[in-house]
C-alpha cells in the first residue's frame, strides 16, 4: 500500500479512515464531564486510604481491609477489555454513562456499609463500574480531538491525576477527622451528577449505519475474562499473603485460570465479535506497546508501594513530608506529556517513548547508588526526574497506537494497552513484594517481612541495621524496576515499527 508522511514523522495509509466519528455542540463542556469522571476514578484510592484508621475503627476487619484496594484494582482490572470492546460496539456515550452510574452505585453502597465485609463488596461493585471510567475517558479524549490536539487533552487528562495524588490524602483526612468516613463516598455523587448531565446533554454520536447487521456482543468471552482474570490476578495477589504459594488456595485458583485460559481462546475463536480479539497480538505495534505499558506497570511498583516505607523508616519522615517525595512525579509527568509532542513531531513515536524510558532506566538503576540515610531531596529529585521521563514514554505510545486504528477498534486498542498496565501493576506487586521480602530475610537472619519491619520501625524498636535492611530492600526493589524499564526499551526497540502507521483523520 502506497503511503505519505504525516507531520509527526509518521506513516499513514493514502486510503481515508472511514471510521465513525463523535460530535458533540460543545466540545468543551464534553471535556469537562470527562476530567469530572476520571476525577472520581483518580481520587478514589488515595482518599480511602488516608480513612483507614476510621474505618477500621468503625467497622473492624483490621485483618481484611487491604481488599479495600486489592477488590476496587482486580474488579477495574478485569473489566478493562470488556469495556473497550462495547465501546467499539455501541458507542462510548452509552458505556460511559453506564459505568459512571454503576460506580456512583457503588459509591452510595459504600457509604451505607454496615461492616467491612459489604464496603469491601461494595467497593467491588464501585470497581466494576471504574473499568468503564478509565478507557472510555481515554477512547473519548481521542474521538474528540485530531492527532495533533490529542496530546493537550492527554495532559489535562494527566493533570486531573496529578492534581488528585495531592489533594486526594487531604481531603480524604479533612472527611474523616472533620466529618464521617462515609463522606469520602458521598462525594462523589454530586460529581458524578454532574459529569452524567454533562454527557447526556452536550455529547452526541453519530449513529451507525442503518440496515446493518445488528451488533452481537461476546457475552460469553466477556464473563470468562472476568472470572480469568479474577482468578489469576487473585492468586497472585494473596500468594504468599493471605496463604502459601504451594497451599490449595493458591493451587485452585492458578489452576482454574489457566484451565480458563484455554476456554477463553476457544469462546474468542469461534465469537463474531470477540472481546479479545487476536488483532490486538498479531499487530505488531499494539502488541509491542502493550509489552512496553506492563513493563511500565511493573515499574510504577517501585515508588508508589516501596518510597514512602522507605522515606519514612529510613529518611525519618513523617507521613505527610514522604508522601510529598512521593506527589513530586505526578507533578512532572503531565508537564512532560504535554510537551511530548513537541519531541515525537520531530523523531517519531516510537523514538520519543525509547528515549523516556531509556532516560527511566537510568534513574532507577541510580537509586540505590544513593547516600544512606542520605537527603530527602535526593530521592525527591530523582522522582522530579522520573516523572519527567515517564511522561514522555506513556503518552506518545497511548496517542500513537489510538492514531494507528479507526473509531470501530480504537476502544478495545486502548483497553488493551490500559489493561496491560494494570496487570503489570498487580503481578509487579507481587514480585517485588516477595523480593523486598526476601532481602529483608537474608540481612536480618531469616526472619521478617516488609510490614513487621516497618511496624517495628514507626514504634520505634528498631535498630539501625533493621533501617539499612529496609534500605536495602528497597534498593533491590529499585534495581528490579530498572530492569523492567530495560525490557520495556528492548520490546520498543525489537517489535515495534520505527514508524507507527497513523490513519488520516
Amino acid at each position: 500500500m502506497h503511503r505519505e508522511r504525516t507531520p509527526v514523522g509518521e506513516t499513514k495509509p493514502a486510503i481515508p479512515d472511514t471510521a465513525q466519528h463523535t460530535g458533540t455542540d460543545r466540545r468543551g463542556a464534553v471535556v469537562a464531564a470527562l476530567m469530572l469522571v476520571m476525577a472520581l476514578a483518580a481520587l478514589d484510592t488515595t482518599i480511602v486510604s488516608t480513612a483507614v484508621p476510621q474505618i477500621v475503627g468503625d467497622l473492624g476487619g483490621f485483618s481484611v481491609f487491604s481488599w479495600l484496594f486489592s477488590g476496587y484494582l482486580l474488579a477495574v482490572t478485569v473489566t478493562l477489555p470488556v469495556y473497550g470492546k462495547l465501546s467499539d460496539t455501541f458507542g462510548r456515550k452509552p458505556v460511559l454513562i453506564a459505568g459512571t452510574a454503576v460506580f456512583l452505585l457503588g459509591s452510595l453502597l459504600c457509604a451505607l456499609a454496615w461492616n467491612m465485609a459489604a464496603l469491601i463488596a461494595f467497593r467491588i461493585v464501585q470497581g466494576l463500574g471504574g473499568g468503564a471510567l478509565q478507557g472510555t475517558v481515554q477512547t473519548l479524549a481521542a474521538d474528540l480531538y485530531p492527532l495533533e490536539e490529542r496530546p493537550k487533552i492527554s495532559a489535562r487528562i494527566s493533570t486531573v491525576w496529578a492534581i488528585s495524588a495531592v489533594a486526594g490524602p487531604a481531603l480524604g483526612g479533612v472527611l474523616a477527622a472533620y466529618a464521617d468516613w462515609r463522606w469520602i463516598f458521598l462525594i462523589n455523587l454530586p460529581l458524578g451528577a454532574v459529569a452524567l448531565w454533562l454527557l447526556a446533554r452536550h455529547l452526541h454520536e453519530s449513529q451507525r449505519q442503518k440496515g446493518g447487521p445488528r451488533p452481537r456482543t461476546d457475552w460469553a468471552g466477556a464473563l470468562t475474562v472476568f472470572i480469568c482474570g479474577g482468578a489469576l490476578l487473585l492468586a497472585v495477589v494473596q500468594g504468599g499473603v493471605a496463604w502459601p504459594w504451594l497451599s490449595w488456595p493458591s493451587l485452585t485458583l492458578l489452576g482454574t485460570g489457566l484451565a480458563l485460559v484455554v476456554a477463553l481462546v476457544v469462546i474468542e475463536r469461534r465469537a463474531a465479535e470477540p472481546i479479545l480479539p487476536g488483532w490486538v497480538w498479531r499487530r505488531r505495534t499494539i502488541a509491542a506497546v502493550n509489552l512496553a505499558l506492563g513493563a511500565l506497570g511493573f515499574v510504577m511498583v517501585a515508588p508508589t508501594v516501596f518510597l514512602p516505607t522507605y522515606a519514612q523508616s529510613v529518611l525519618g519522615l513523617a507521613p505527610i513530608a514522604a508522601g510529598f517525595v512521593l506527589s513530586v512525579w505526578t507533578l512532572s509527568w503531565p508537564v512532560s506529556a504535554a510537551l511530548s509532542q513537541h519531541v515525537y513531531r520531530r523523531i517519531g513515536f516510537r523514538n520519543t517513548a525509547m528515549l523516556g524510558i531509556g532516560t527511566a532506566t537510568l534513574i532507577l538503576a541510580a537509586f540505590p547508588l544513593l547516600p544512606y540515610p542520605g537527603e530527602p531531596w535526593q530521592p525527591t529529585l530523582l522522582m522530579l526526574l522520573l516523572g519527567a521521563a515517564l511522561g514522555l514514554f506513556q503518552l506518545p505510545l497511548l496517542v500513537g497506537v489510538q492514531s494507528t486504528v479507526g473509531w470501530a477498534e480504537r476502544g478495545t486498542a486502548t483497553a488493551s494497552i490500559l489493561f496491560c498496565r494494570q496487570t503489570g501493576q498487580t503481578l509487579g506487586a507481587a514480585a517485588f513484594g516477595a523480593v523486598a521480602n526476601g532481602v529483608l530475610a537474608s540481612r536480618l537472619g531469616g526472619t521478617g517481612d516488609l510490614d513487621a519491619v516497618t511496624r517495628a520501625l514507626d514504634s520505634g524498636a528498631a535498630s539501625e541495621h533493621v533501617r539499612r535492611a529496609v534500605a536495602d530492600a528497597v534498593h533491590a526493589v529499585y534495581l528490579g524496576a530498572a530492569g523492567a524499564a530495560a525490557l520495556a526499551f528492548l520490546a520498543l526497540l525489537l517489535l515495534a515499527p520505527r514508524r507507527f502507521p497513523v490513519l488520516k483523520d
